[in-house]
C-alpha cells in the first residue's frame, strides 16, 4: 500500500483500517467514502450481481497467478493509473487483460 499512497493515490487498506471487516462492512464503507473497491476476492461480485448491494465508484477484482507482493504492487499502480474508466464498472484484471462489465 505504501507504493501506492507514495504515487499519490489515497489509499485505505482494510487490513490496517479496520482488520477482519465483514464483505458486507468492507463494500459500505467503500460506498460510503466514494471509494473504488479493490480486491483478491471474488465475493464482491456475487454481492453486487446477485444480492443487490451498491458499488458506487466501482470494484475492480485482481485475478492474479504471482501474487507476490512486488508484483501485485507494481500490476496494481499501473493498471489504476491506465484508465479512469472504474466509475461504475465491475472489472476483472489478471496478468493479460481487463474486462468491465457495467454495474447494476
Amino acid at each position: 500500500m505504501a507504493g501506492l499512497r507514495q504515487r499519490g493515490h489515497d489509499v485505505l487498506w482494510i487490513r490496517e483500517a479496520a482488520p477482519g471487516s465483514k464483505d458486507d462492512a468492507v463494500l459500505a464503507q467503500a460506498q460510503s467514502e466514494a471509494r473504488v473497491l479493490i480486491t483478491f476476492d471474488k465475493d464482491f461480485g456475487e454481492l453486487v450481481f446477485r444480492r443487490g448491494k451498491a458499488a458506487s465508484r466501482g470494484i475492480v477484482l485482481f485475478r492474479l497467478r504471482k501474487p507476490s507482493p512486488d508484483f501485485v504492487a507494481r500490476r496494481v499502480a499501473r493498471i489504476l493509473e491506465s484508465t479512469t474508466e472504474w466509475e461504475g464498472h465491475y472489472a476483472v484484471v489478471d496478468e493479460h487483460s481487463i474486462r468491465l462489465r457495467p454495474l447494476p
